[in-house]
């Protein structure tokens, strides 16, 4: 299997990886075709592909912000069983974002993830893939070692239509000393780097941030 990135969307991979979004999200989580020009050019957001005899089996998207010292898992795709997609793409990444620390002469503090929570949501097929099913998924993050940030989290449609999307937690995989908080601060300038891209920030989404802004400290909780 190989670890491809993607940076151009003329590039025939991105083609079947997007297929792939397809199949397996729901619509709102996904981003329009033509939109992922800018993103996948931009030097900062990592795209990689698992790629057997040809055919993109998996995906995964990532990024690391070296002024705060924190990454981030945009999603992870299995596209079928049994072929070891999600460990090769798990530690690949990890590789990648140990490397990218090191780089710029830090060690890596931790990194956010949202999942579906399977008791809030229903319905969502994941395109028939059992390993990505959210009760799989929820184990797998569990035991990776990723804490639910204690807050009700919401976030703005990738349709860019205002939408308030719920049913998900933010997760943390501290990589630090301390395991049971994480600096509200931290979490705010992540969710406002992040979501810069959506102009239309739905109210929910706003008044979110403003209660985070309020607090010190945030719990990390088991999954």
């Amino acid at each position: 299997m190989e670890y491809i990135r993607i940076s151009n969307i003329e590039d025939p991979l991105f083609a079947q990886m997007h297929q792939l979004m397809k199949e397996i999200f729901p619509p709102e989580e996904v981003l329009e075709f033509n939109l992922w020009k800018e993103p996948l050019e931009d030097p900062g957001i990592r795209v990689f592909v698992a790629v057997s005899e040809g055919k993109v089996v998996g995906a995964t998207e990532y990024r690391y912000y070296e002024d705060f010292n924190v990454a981030m898992t945009d999603f992870t795709i299995i596209g079928q069983a049994g072929l070891g997609i999600g460990p090769f793409l798990a530690n690949k990444r990890s590789q990648d974002l140990e490397q990218l620390a090191n780089e710029s002469g830090q060690k890596l503090s931790g990194m956010f993830a949202e999942i579906y929570d399977p008791y809030r949501v229903e319905g969502y097929e994941f395109g028939g893939v059992k390993p990505m099913d959210p009760y799989v998924r929820r184990e797998v993050l569990a035991h990776l070692g990723y804490k639910r940030i204690d807050f009700p989290y919401v976030h703005p449609s990738w349709n860019n239509d205002g939408e308030a999307v719920t049913g998900l937690d933010l997760c943390f995989l501290p990589m630090g000393e301390n395991h049971s908080t994480i600096h509200s601060d931290v979490v705010v300038k992540f969710l406002k780097r992040y979501y810069t891209v959506l102009p239309n920030k739905p109210e929910a989404w706003l008044k979110m941030i403003e209660d985070l802004e309020s607090k010190e400290q945030i719990a990390l909780k088991n999954i």
